[in-house]
């Protein structure tokens, strides 16, 4: 019996057979780094770009452009069907808003949420931006949601569990009137655009998968101002609140360090 056969399975081992979580590698982590700085960039140049009367077709027409001009494919395009470069939610829309001749108003919301394949690795992240200036409702969603992934990146770190990731957003969203969206969830990416685990947005302190160094996956909290509820358009994609009212979003890809969390998509908010 050789020396391998005597010693145990690596954690990494287990969660890969498992879990199938693949722990990346440095290697892995600098090249999903290198992608998130291009969704960051995105990102930025939407955020100078949003104005009252720009059309939703046209931030898909800016973020195709730059994703490739920048050297990238937009991995929403034609994943599993999706004819866009990228999600643009508005107001009542919670997610997978598919561009179209809509037109933004002062006072709307909008979800911008980029996703890009660099060099073979994927990085995915979403901001909420105020288009002209906001009501009260909607300078509330907003803030609360923003504060829900604070919230749920301060539980990333080895130990913890994926559980206490979903508690940390659900208890910070409900003491504030809110709701969050259930049918949607975080994801393992990297080396594809979905991998394991899921990482629900609401759930127990300690349950869940325990977290463990070389993680990556994203965390993007969906908040309701009001019940939790939704409907899908007849597109088949448009995620909207069941009782029409106002979701906000934001998004990071994180990695589990060991001291806890880096985000690979560090935008401003």
């Amino acid at each position: 019996m050789d020396k391998a056969t005597l010693e145990p399975p690596r954690i990494e081992e287990i969660y890969a057979r498992k879990h199938r979580i693949r722990v990346k590698t440095e290697a892995e982590i600098d090249g999903i780094r290198r992608a998130g700085r291009l969704v960051v960039a995105t990102l930025e140049m939407v955020a100078s770009r949003i104005a009252p009367g720009i059309t939703t077709e046209a931030i898909n027409t800016w973020v195709h452009e730059f994703t490739v001009a920048s050297g990238a494919v937009p991995a929403p395009l034609n994943y599993r069907g999706y004819p866009k470069s990228v999600c643009v939610s508005v107001n009542e829309v919670i997610c997978h808003g598919i561009p179209g001749p809509r037109a933004l108003a002062a006072g709307d919301i909008v979800n911008v949420d980029v996703t890009s394949i660099l060099e073979g690795f994927y990085a995915d992240a979403n901001r909420t931006f105020f288009v002209g200036e906001p009501g009260p409702e909607a300078r509330k969603i907003v803030t609360v949601a923003r504060e829900c992934l604070t919230r749920g990146m301060q539980m990333v770190k080895p130990g913890n569990t994926i559980g206490d990731i979903g508690w940390a957003i659900q208890s910070h969203a409900e003491s504030q009137g809110c709701s969050v969206v259930r049918e949607f969830v975080g994801h393992g990416v990297g080396l594809e655009f979905h991998e394991p685990p899921q990482v629900p947005h609401f759930g127990r302190k300690g349950e869940g998968l325990v977290l463990i160094p070389g993680m990556v996956f994203t965390i993007e909290p969906m908040i309701n101002l009001g019940r939790k509820e939704l409907r899908i358009l007849d597109d088949e994609w448009t995620a909207v609140t069941r009782d029409g009212s106002l979701s906000a979003q934001f998004e990071q890809t994180v990695l589990v360090t060991p001291e806890g969390c880096e985000s690979l998509t560090p935008w401003d908010a």
